[in-house]
């Protein structure tokens, strides 16, 4: 935009300036023009009076400004040696002043008629005389004419930065909410239209602080009204007669508040702004993969795991990495019959970080995969989501075995 606006200053200064400069530069050709030749008529009408006293002219003629030729009746010529050209007959006969161009500039002739007959007084003014100082003239015209280009220019640029830079500040702090920096606040500056923009970027910025604000409290509430029902849960748990059953539902329990935990410590890691959480991917998979083993034996699965031997860390919060597991797990144990086997594998990313992938031989994904929060298979349509946003790169298609899988890409704790 910057480079527009000083473009479009220098072409309306140009065509300004040519509308101008060009009419000037003739004027200044043609004022010259006419001042040689009034020079060279004074210098004829002086010599005019003495046409008539041969003597008197072989003394004035010698010391005038320019070369003049008095031709005498009886033929003899005075003056500058020349000819008697066409325009010095037609002047002879015709008794008229002549101003005739020729090759050399301009021809002047001037008739006197006397009793004797006609005297011809001729003089010629050269081109160079009548282009004299012309183009020194239009060379400071030119260089007038570059001096207020490179000003407009100067000047145009100094006008857009101070309207560009309002602009670059706005789409700073537009890039900063866009990166969960909600405290970037936009300074009014620039034309009142950006001072109004400027004024409505703050109040979206508040607006939208204010709505996570209060969707975290509503959030953080939710702990609070789980609380007593979990513990009312535990407290059944406790009184069943059988010693597996009441374990199974205890542990039942304590899944939900962990899941309940794990919502509120996000929320509030999202409140603090973009964290740099790092976790060990291999130990979270080998922990969720062992939790949904038991689950997979009790409904006839075959669970296969391929993790890596030592440690992987990834830029990704535990909660988040068992959370997004458990999704994936939970979609093959609800949308595959029983006995279906599925596998678990994590890998190291060439560029840094993990892969994780999570395949079933079961019928596979849909022809339609559905938007977020729906789904037709009778589910919130969200688990695929929750896997989605951890990972740097999300993938959906069908395993070598012909059912479903999904590939999340994990960013290193070098944010490669």
């Amino acid at each position: 935009m910057r480079a527009r606006l000083t473009l479009l200053v220098a072409a309306t200064t140009v065509l300004v300036l040519l509308a101008f400069l060009v009419p000037m530069a003739l004027l200044v050709r043609q004022v010259a023009a006419d001042r040689a030749l009034s020079r060279a008529d004074d210098v004829v009408q002086t010599i005019v009076p003495l046409a008539g006293d041969p003597d008197a002219l072989r003394l004035a003629l010698p010391v005038q400004p320019m070369p003049v030729t008095v031709f005498l009746p009886d033929g003899s010529v005075l003056g500058a040696p020349a000819s008697a050209t066409p325009a010095v007959r037609l002047a002879s006969q015709r008794g008229q002043a002549l101003t005739v161009d020729t090759p050399l500039g301009q021809e002047l002739v001037v008739p006197v008629v006397g009793a004797s007959g006609t005297t011809v007084v001729r003089t010629v003014v050269t081109s160079a005389s009548l282009s004299r100082g012309v183009h020194r003239a239009w060379l400071t015209l030119l260089g007038l004419g570059v001096a207020l280009v490179l000003l407009s220019l100067f000047v145009a640029d100094r006008l857009a930065r101070a309207l560009v830079a309002p602009i670059l500040s706005l789409s700073s702090v537009s890039h900063r909410l866009a990166s969960a920096d909600l405290t970037a606040r936009a300074v009014p500056a620039g034309p009142p239209e950006l001072r109004e923009v400027a004024g409505a970027l703050n109040h979206l910025a508040g607006r939208i602080q204010d709505l996570l604000a209060a969707e975290r409290e509503r959030v953080a509430d939710l702990s609070h009204r789980l609380r007593t029902p979990l513990t009312a849960l535990r407290l059944e748990a406790e009184s069943l007669r059988d010693p597996a059953e009441a374990a199974r539902v205890s542990a039942a329990a304590d899944g939900v508040a962990r899941a309940v935990t794990a919502v509120i410590q996000q929320a509030r890691r999202d409140a603090a702004g973009p964290s740099s959480v790092v976790c060990d991917a291999v130990a979270v998979v080998a922990d969720r993969a062992a939790f949904w083993a038991v689950l997979a034996e009790d409904t006839g699965r075959a669970m296969t795991q391929d993790l890596p031997s030592s440690p992987l860390p990834v830029l990704v919060a535990p909660d988040d990495l068992a959370a997004a597991l458990d999704a994936l797990l939970g979609n093959v144990f609800a949308h595959t019959p029983d006995g279906t086997s599925f596998s678990v594998a994590l890998s190291r990313r060439p560029s840094g970080g993990a892969i994780l992938v999570v395949a079933d031989e079961g019928p596979g994904f849909p022809p339609l995969t559905a938007a977020r929060g729906e789904s037709s298979g009778g589910s919130t349509g969200l688990g695929l989501d929750i896997a989605r946003q951890i990972a740097v790169e999300f993938e959906m298609g069908s395993a070598p075995t012909g059912g479903a899988m999904v590939q999340l890409s994990l960013l290193s704790p070098a944010g490669k």
